[in-house]
């Protein structure tokens, strides 16, 4: 009798960890499929991004201030996808040992750099706008308008010096993985550690990180109320005019595609925070949480670029261009070959 009842409590332990490694087998399928479209789809589009922003400057040889932004944003976001969720996804996939203690400070460094152009140049963009629509009222204004093409190029070099500064701390504690236990206060990215050795160090780093992503989106989110009530003002005084000027409305498409990228961010960004909040209480950061962060904060870098091209019209006339130029291509080729 109990040789029998051990049989059955030995196939029951069996059956509970069938069931237990193929909901874990589930989870890391759902999770590495949706780090892979996320990486895939938002290094496409990106790159095509680029690639239209780039033709743009040969033919056209001018690019306005919002579309200089939009192109280093572009770059700033393909950065971190291919530094954050390309290694994510592997590691998610089952790959191990993939950097080592120098490869993990280079992408580490390099991620933390990206994410913070990201926020930085979206703030930028929301104040270059806000700047671009404002009613010239007085001199300064007036100059500093004219001056906006001007200024673009300093402020890229002036975020990168600063954003290359703020993060220099961050090589000095990612490490590849060890065998063994996590130890406490070390954030897990499965394909490498950032161990910060003690509660102030990491605390301070929470903050540091923080507090320098909300200022940012805070000038953001006052820049883009000022865009809402001069786009409410606009809206008002040409309701009752059918053909307004052709520069006042492509502003006025410009102003919108920033609010909804400012929103997109927003959104994310809150996402984004309130995990992070969660993981500065404990000391040891469960996988699936970090993964969740990774996640979140990875969605605006992968679709910005699909706002980018759906609501601006040179990068939409680009890429029909070139796809009606390649079957072109296509059709003289099979013409060719049955000529031959």
């Amino acid at each position: 009798m109990s040789r029998q009842l051990q049989k059955i409590l030995q196939t029951e332990h069996f059956h509970k960890l069938g069931h237990r490694s193929g909901s874990m087998d589930l989870c890391i399928t759902i999770k590495g499929v949706s780090f892979l479209l996320q990486a895939g789809l938002g290094i496409l589009a990106n790159v095509v991004v680029l690639l239209a922003y780039i033709h743009i400057m040969l033919t056209d040889l001018n690019l306005q201030p919002v579309d200089m932004i939009m192109c280093h944003l572009a770059f700033a976001d393909l950065m971190l996808l291919l530094t954050r969720c390309i290694p994510q996804t592997m590691t998610v996939f089952g790959l191990r040992n993939l950097l080592d203690d120098g490869g993990c400070k280079v992408v580490i460094y390099t991620y933390r750099i990206a994410r913070a152009l990201s926020v930085c140049i979206t703030c930028m963009l929301s104040v270059f706008q806000a700047v671009t629509v404002a009613p010239a009222s007085g001199p300064y204004l007036s100059r500093l308008k004219a001056k906006l093409p001007q200024l673009v190029i300093p402020t890229f070099a002036m975020l990168w010096f600063i954003n290359m500064a703020v993060c220099i701390a961050a090589p000095f504690f990612s490490v590849a993985p060890r065998n063994g236990t996590v130890p406490p206060f070390t954030l897990n990215l499965g394909f490498c550690h950032v161990d910060f050795r003690d509660n102030l160090s990491y605390v301070i780093n929470g903050v540091a990180v923080s507090v320098r992503d909300f200022a940012f989106v805070g000038l953001m989110l006052g820049s883009s109320v000022y865009i809402l009530v001069l786009l409410h003002r606009h809206s008002r005084k040409v309701r009752g005019i059918r053909r307004p000027q052709q520069g006042a409305t492509m502003e006025t498409r410009a102003a919108k595609t920033v609010l909804m990228l400012v929103v997109l961010y927003a959104v994310f960004f809150g996402i984004d925070n309130v995990i992070w909040i969660y993981m500065l209480t404990v000391t040891q950061v469960p996988p699936v949480v970090a993964d969740m962060r990774v996640f979140f904060s990875s969605c605006y870098a992968s679709l910005s670029p699909f706002l980018i091209i759906s609501s601006n019209k040179k990068v939409k006339a680009r890429m029909v261009c070139a796809a009606s130029d390649q079957e072109q291509q296509t059709v003289d080729n099979k013409d060719s070959n049955v000529k031959n």
